[in-house]
């Protein structure tokens, strides 16, 4: 199939400094692939933010085009798996890393990076929730399956406002559990407790560096996507038996730590990845996401943003003034 369509491309300039703009691309340039896919929706990550200033790890080569979550529409298929005018969603993989992704009006993948939209999802919901709302329910599921009940007592939630962490808060107080929202934006307050968080707590009051070992118990289980000091006084505070879901590394990719609340307390660890999820389980995951783990609300978390207001909204997730999920319309 040929034809041209619109696509946000971020380039490195003369000076060595990154910018993106609107260009036109022909379908014929977009790289092999099974799958090719109109795009409805996207949205905006951490990683699209890191893509679009020039960061190697994301992205090596430049000019590119980011965007690792797409819902839209097959327009031509090589496997019988999916057919034209099937609605599907593609996220994780290599997807708008160092694959042109889904900041752009059509996007061409394996059919591996594909998975039918579930029935109770639109393509619009899918994409409020996309990789964020994924990794939320994956870290839930994880917490849930290591012997966390919504008796156990309080579960936190760092880095509340962002996107993975408001999905978590949401998901969370949807299946019962008393949620402590840790943020530092006195902004998202209300929309916190309109989600359901039962308590909300400063983020100052788990980023300060304690020497001691252990610290008081107080949470069942935790969804963490800081890392760093804050991660280890949420360790250090689990209660007999906790766990925590490590999924991000907001203020840094260090866990200063020692083994003492993990063979006087049983805590536990656990490592959550989105990118390189089995098919088989993110088909099942969605499917719970569609039906009986459906945030509410999920309006109420989404600025919608069209391709002209991409470059600020990037911006925005970068110095991680975001609040809630941003949408973007194609």
């Amino acid at each position: 199939m040929s034809g041209s369509f619109q696509a946000y491309q971020v380039s490195e300039g003369k000076d060595g400094k990154f910018s993106g703009r609107m260009v036109s691309r022909e379908v014929d340039q977009l790289p092999a692939g099974e799958v090719l896919v109109q795009v409805q929706y996207s949205c905006l990550n951490y990683k699209d933010a890191l893509s679009n200033v020039g960061n190697r790890g994301v992205t090596r080569n430049y000019p590119h085009t980011p965007g690792i979550d797409a819902a839209g529409v097959v327009k031509a298929s090589e496997t019988d798996r999916f057919s034209p005018g099937q609605q599907v969603i593609a996220t994780g993989y290599d997807l708008g890393m160092n694959t042109v992704g889904a900041f752009a009006e059509m996007i061409r993948v394996p059919a591996d990076w594909v998975l039918p939209l579930p029935k109770g999802l639109s393509a619009r919901e899918s994409m409020i929730i996309g990789t964020a709302g994924f990794t939320a329910a994956q870290c839930v599921e994880k917490l849930m399956h290591n012997g966390l009940e919504t008796s156990d007592g309080p579960v936190l939630v760092t880095g509340a406002s962002g996107g993975v962490g408001i999905m978590a808060v949401a998901l969370l107080a949807k299946l019962g559990f008393a949620v402590t929202a840790s943020t530092g934006k006195e902004a998202s307050h209300e929309l916190l407790k309109a989600l359901g968080a039962a308590e909300i707590i400063d983020r100052n009051a788990l980023s300060e560096a304690n020497p001691r070992p252990m610290l008081k118990q107080q949470w069942a289980g935790a969804v963490d996507v800081v890392g760093g000091v804050t991660l280890s006084n949420v360790v250090k505070s689990l209660r007999y038996g906790g766990s925590v879901a490590c999924c991000g590394l907001v203020e840094s990719p260090e866990f200063p730590a020692t083994v003492f609340p993990f063979i006087l307390r049983a805590a536990n660890l656990l490592g959550i990845d989105s990118a390189e999820a089995p098919p088989e389980k993110k088909i099942a995951l969605w499917k719970r996401l569609a039906s009986d783990w459906k945030p509410a609300g999920l309006e109420n978390i989404a600025t919608e943003i069209s391709l002209d207001q991409l470059s600020e909204s990037l911006d925005t997730v970068l110095r991680g003034q975001a609040l809630g999920r941003f949408l973007l319309r194609l």
